[in-house]
């Protein structure tokens, strides 16, 4: 990612802090909609608990992607342990598409094509490094 890239997503994201409940909720909301199937992943899920981990997550993401080398294992060791949940790299693709549509739900005018292109290749290296540490855990 590019410096400039890091800044629109850091600060676009910054924006969207002081209201995760909302972004956690459109973003699952779209989730399902995408992908009802997907319901059943999340059965058993708090699903209060599980928007405040995606927003945990998302955070933790935004502020190391200048010094992303330090959370490739955590991410490598998420997406292992999503295998155990049913995920699989289809999902990768659908969680994005919800990532896209809620940050343009919830940015609206600010929500340009620069912001989009950033959002994606943040995205795309975090997806790819999830996707990396479940395929060494099938591979294993």
């Amino acid at each position: 990612m590019t410096p400039q890239q890091i800044r629109l997503v850091r600060s676009t994201f910054a924006r969207l802090e002081g209201n995760p409940d909302r972004l956690g909720h459109l973003f699952y909301a779209q989730l399902f909609a995408l992908d009802p199937t997907l319901l059943k992943l999340f059965a058993h899920a708090d699903m209060d608990a599980q928007q405040k981990k995606l927003m945990s997550m998302l955070g933790l993401a935004v502020h190391s992607l200048e010094t992303i080398g330090g959370l490739v294992p955590v991410l490598r060791e998420l997406g292992a342990r999503h295998v155990g949940y049913g995920v699989t790299p289809r999902h990768y693709d659908l969680v994005g598409a919800s990532l896209l549509w809620t940050l343009e739900q919830l940015l609206d005018e600010a929500f340009t094509r620069e912001v989009k292109l950033a959002w994606i290749a943040a995205y795309t290296l975090l997806s790819t490094t999830m996707i990396e540490g479940a395929n060494r855990k099938a591979a294993a």
